[in-house]
């Protein structure tokens, strides 16, 4: 089996205003990084179309008609102060449902032994009923709600290491007690959710947050001695990853000082836990990350880690 990796040109047409973080280059500097990188065990494919049966299965009916008639014809609407739509910024998050799903039903039919999906608009902030953070669809808890539903997986566990706490998929499965949520992320700041008290309805939700300044040993230390206990407690079936890039030190939205080689420990111990508890099924997902070298490279770094794990599942 490999590992595989799923994006979409589409992604490339959710347009932001000028100067916005969350924009077009971020998929292609991520693109011309991996343009080049050659492994016999990578597969690449092309992200499907979401379904709305899919997207229903954590967003109201009402939300997604929203933003079908709130979609412009051209230029962008304004959604919030930092959450744009342009004409294609549905289509984009559509791939991004569809890539998610896909890969779980790659995993759940031992046809990859992991998956990285590589789309763009992110999805962790997006609530139940409210579109916010740049994200339209909670893309994670879509593949959460997918794999208990459809696969019938006992327990789903959802790791977040994006520097922002994702407030949407705490609020998406505060109540869904066959989930663990588990996120790390800079406090305080945006969107100021992930207190150590939000435990969700059965302490199914374990919340991280990392003071300024944070750098990779103490980001080790908690993940040694907070996530991966709670992990191995919960013991999923599936483990999903929201995998964002912007805890790097170089990035402009945080104050974190992870470097590439904290994103590859945190890659391989998750495998690790994967391996022992979930037949080595894995899928991440890819949220934040600004700087575009960084991104870059971090990206690169957690690529070549699933691969070398996948190898030896």
């Amino acid at each position: 089996m490999a590992t595989v990796l799923i994006s979409h040109s589409d992604c490339l047409k959710h347009i932001t205003p000028e100067n916005h973080p969350e924009r077009v280059d971020r998929l292609i500097s991520i693109m011309d990084s991996l343009k080049n990188f050659k492994d016999p065990d990578l597969v690449r494919l092309d992200a499907p179309e979401g379904s709305e049966t899919d997207i229903l299965r954590v967003h109201p009916i009402e939300y997604l008609d929203n933003l079908k008639q709130k979609s412009p014809v051209d230029g962008f609407v304004a959604l919030d102060p930092d959450t744009f739509m342009s004409a294609g910024s549905l289509s984009a998050a559509m791939r991004g449902v569809g890539g998610i799903t896909k890969a779980v039903d790659l995993v759940m039919n031992n046809q990859a032994n992991n998956v990285f999906v590589v789309t763009r608009p992110p999805g962790h902030h997006a609530e139940k009923e409210t579109s916010m953070g740049f994200c339209l669809f909670g893309n994670v808890s879509i593949a959460a709600k997918y794999a208990l539903d459809h696969y019938k997986l006992p327990k789903v566990a959802i790791v977040d290491f994006d520097v922002h706490h994702g407030n949407g998929t705490q609020d998406i499965l505060w109540s869904e007690k066959r989930s663990l949520f588990i996120s790390s992320h800079q406090m305080p700041l945006y969107p100021g959710t992930g207190k150590e008290n939000e435990i969700g309805i059965d302490n199914n939700i374990l919340n991280i947050p990392l003071p300024p300044n944070t750098m990779g040993k103490d980001f080790r230390y908690l993940y040694e001695n907070k996530v991966f206990p709670a992990l191995e407690k919960f013991s999923p079936d599936l483990l999903l990853v929201s995998a964002g890039f912007d805890a790097h030190a170089s990035d402009p939205l945080a104050n974190i000082n992870l470097a590439e080689e904290d994103f590859a420990w945190v890659t391989g111990r998750l495998c690790d836990l994967a391996d022992k508890h979930c037949n080595g099924r894995l899928v991440s997902t890819l949220e934040g990350g600004y700087d575009l070298d960084a991104l870059a490279k971090c990206v690169t770094t957690h690529l070549k880690t699933l691969l070398d794990r996948g190898r030896n599942v």
